[in-house]
C-alpha cells in the first residue's frame, strides 16, 4: 500500500484550516486545566491532612484523582478540537485484547493499589520488608509504593508485587522482642553471668516489664556457654535497646571478669 504524501498534506492542511483556532484554544485550555488540576489536588490533600485522614488513603486518593482528572481533561479537549472520540473509542475497543495484554502489568499494579488501600497490610510511615527490600513507606500511588531506606534511598515497588507477595510489617504492633545471644567461657560462673544479665535488663528503662524478659542457657557450644536474652520494648525503641544491650553487656562482663570466648588457632612449627 502506497501513501500519497501530497493528499495527506492536503487533508492535514484542510483540518488545520478548519480546526486551527479550536486547536490553539484547546492547547491553552489544556495548559490552564493542567495547572488547575494540580492546584485542586494540593487543596484536596491539605484538606484530608487537616482532617487527620489516614495518610495511606490520602496519598492514593491524591494520585488516583490526579490521573483521572487529567485523562478526562484530555478526552474533553480532544472532542472540543474536533477529534472523533466515538471513532477513537471504537478503535480502542477493537484493540482491547492487545491493549489489555500490553497494560496487564499496570492494571495489576492498579488493582494491587486498591487491595492495599482496602486491606491495609501497611500504612504510610510503617517500616516494612518486601521483595528483598526494607524501608519506611513514604507514599502509596496508583501503581507504586515508595519506600525510603534507613540510608535515605528511595525504592519503588509495584503495588501488584506487594499485594500478591509476602511482606513483613515491623510497625503493625506496638511492641517488639529483642533476641540476643551472649557467649561466656566454660570456666565462668553461670549463676554470676545470669545475675549480671538480669541486673543489666532491670536497669534499662526502655525494656518493658511485661511481657517478662527471659535469660537462659540455650547451648553448650564447642568453646562457649551460650546465653539467650529475650526482652520486650516499644517498636520505636527496638534498635536503641538492641545496641545498648550489646554495649552494656560487654562493659559489665569486662568489669566482672567474665570471659567472652573467640576463635583461636594454635600453630605448631616443626623442623
Amino acid at each position: 500500500m502506497k501513501f500519497d504524501l501530497s493528499k495527506m498534506y492536503e487533508k492535514l492542511l484542510s483540518w488545520i484550516t478548519t480546526n486551527g483556532f479550536k486547536l490553539v484554544i484547546g492547547l491553552i485550555l489544556l495548559y490552564i486545566g493542567w495547572k488547575i488540576i494540580n492546584k485542586v489536588i494540593k487543596i484536596l490533600a491539605n484538606i484530608m491532612k487537616s482532617r487527620n485522614v489516614d495518610p495511606t488513603l490520602t496519598s492514593f486518593a491524591e494520585a488516583f484523582s490526579e490521573v483521572s482528572l487529567k485523562v478526562l481533561l484530555v478526552i474533553t479537549l480532544m472532542s472540543y478540537v474536533g477529534f472523533d472520540i466515538a471513532g477513537l473509542a471504537a478503535l480502542i475497543a477493537s484493540a482491547g485484547l492487545a491493549v489489555g495484554l500490553a497494560l496487564q502489568g499496570s492494571l495489576s499494579n492498579f488493582a494491587g493499589g486498591v487491595i492495599i488501600l482496602l486491606l491495609r497490610p501497611f500504612r504510610v510511615n510503617d517500616f516494612i520488608e518486601a521483595s528483598g527490600y526494607s524501608g519506611t513507606v513514604e507514599r502509596i500511588t496508583v501503581f507504586y509504593t515508595h519506600l525510603v531506606t534507613p540510608d535515605n534511598k528511595e525504592i519503588l515497588i509495584p503495588n501488584g508485587t506487594l499485594a500478591n507477595g509476602s511482606l513483613i510489617n515491623y510497625s503493625s504492633k506496638d511492641t517488639r522482642r529483642v533476641d540476643l545471644i551472649f557467649n561466656v567461657g566454660y570456666d565462668d560462673d553461670i549463676i554470676k553471668v545470669k545475675n549480671v544479665l538480669w541486673d543489666i535488663i532491670n536497669k534499662n528503662e526502655l525494656i518493658l516489664k511485661t511481657p517478662e524478659a527471659f535469660v537462659g542457657i540455650s547451648q553448650h557450644a564447642a568453646s562457649s556457654i551460650d546465653f539467650t536474652v529475650r526482652v520486650w520494648t516499644k517498636q520505636e525503641d527496638y534498635w536503641k535497646v538492641h545496641f545498648s544491650l550489646l554495649e552494656e553487656v560487654k562493659l559489665r562482663f569486662d568489669e566482672e571478669n567474665i570471659t567472652i570466648p573467640y576463635p583461636q588457632m594454635d600453630v605448631n612449627l616443626t623442623k
